[in-house]
């Protein structure tokens, strides 16, 4: 059996940045693992000038995402803006240029984290669950336009993974995308780029997700 804690990401808007240049910012359709590092090290207090130990807390947790299954769908948004200065190699600009971008959110999305410890993590799960339950610094959904909506912390359990931790938390049902297999024969896998490289800004290495869905239309026994 191993502890999981379990969190949830509830808020009008959310945006998991998926990798990009500058003309074009979409969303991930789930809590990207950069997104979640830095909504728990906002929680915890890491500054973000302090890379070490940004790389401390990425190297002590891994994570499965659930996209709860409610009665109302999820909404992509794309917002307008501006931005000045945009990287030389966008399209053949200067620096000094202004570009138009677009930036997508997710509307009315709910997400059920299931955290858990790697081996010789820096940081535990009591300390994570305590930061969660009161941060030091404001979290938010991806964005700082993005606030939560609700608390971020709804229980901690014990399951052998974290497919059987998140069978325990209601909705129940969804899609689970998370960074261990589940042990069932329609797993499916691909390889998203949201590893942040915290001293080398803004790079990001890929990692395997392994997803598939789960309909329920009770809670299990």
């Amino acid at each position: 059996m191993r502890d999981h804690l379990i969190l949830k990401l509830e808020g009008v808007l959310q945006s998991w940045g998926e990798h990009t240049f500058e003309g074009l910012r979409p969303s991930e359709q789930f809590p990207t693992r950069s997104g979640i590092i830095g909504l728990l090290a906002a929680c915890i207090g890491i500054d973000r000038r302090d890379k070490d130990l940004q790389q401390a807390l990425g190297d002590s947790i891994q994570y499965a995402a659930r996209k709860d299954q409610k009665t109302w769908p999820m909404v992509r948004m794309t917002d307008y803006h501006t931005v000045k200065n945009a990287r030389k190699e966008y399209s053949g600009l200067k620096a000094h240029d202004t570009i138009v971008t677009q930036r997508e959110y997710l509307q009315d999305a709910t997400f059920t984290i299931a955290l858990w410890s790697t081996d010789n993590a820096a940081f535990s799960l009591d300390q994570i669950q305590e930061a969660t339950c009161k941060p030091r610094y404001t979290p938010f959904l991806g964005r700082r336009c993005c606030p939560i909506s609700r608390p971020l912390y709804e229980e901690r359990v014990a399951a052998k993974n974290a497919d059987l931790a998140l069978e325990m938390v209601e909705p129940f049902g969804g899609v689970v995308f998370s960074e261990e297999p589940s042990s069932k024969a329609e797993d499916q896998r691909y390889l998203v780029r949201d590893v942040p490289l915290h001293h080398q800004p803004r790079q990001f290495a890929s990692r395997r997700v392994y997803y598939y869905s789960r309909e329920v239309s009770h809670a299990p026994e």
